[in-house]
């Protein structure tokens, strides 16, 4: 399941409201992101 964060407000945004409206449901702004994952590179001796 995918979450967007709230470019202002910072608070998580379930996509099932992303389907209905594209803006925050806390603070009504318009830019969501999602959230990445931080990889980590391992190095084979």
């Amino acid at each position: 399941m995918t979450s967007y964060k709230c470019f202002n407000c910072s608070k998580q945004v379930k996509q099932e409201y992303i389907k209905k409206k594209i803006r925050c449901p806390y603070c009504g702004y318009k830019v969501l992101y999602k959230e990445r994952v931080m990889t980590t590179k391992v190095k084979a001796i």
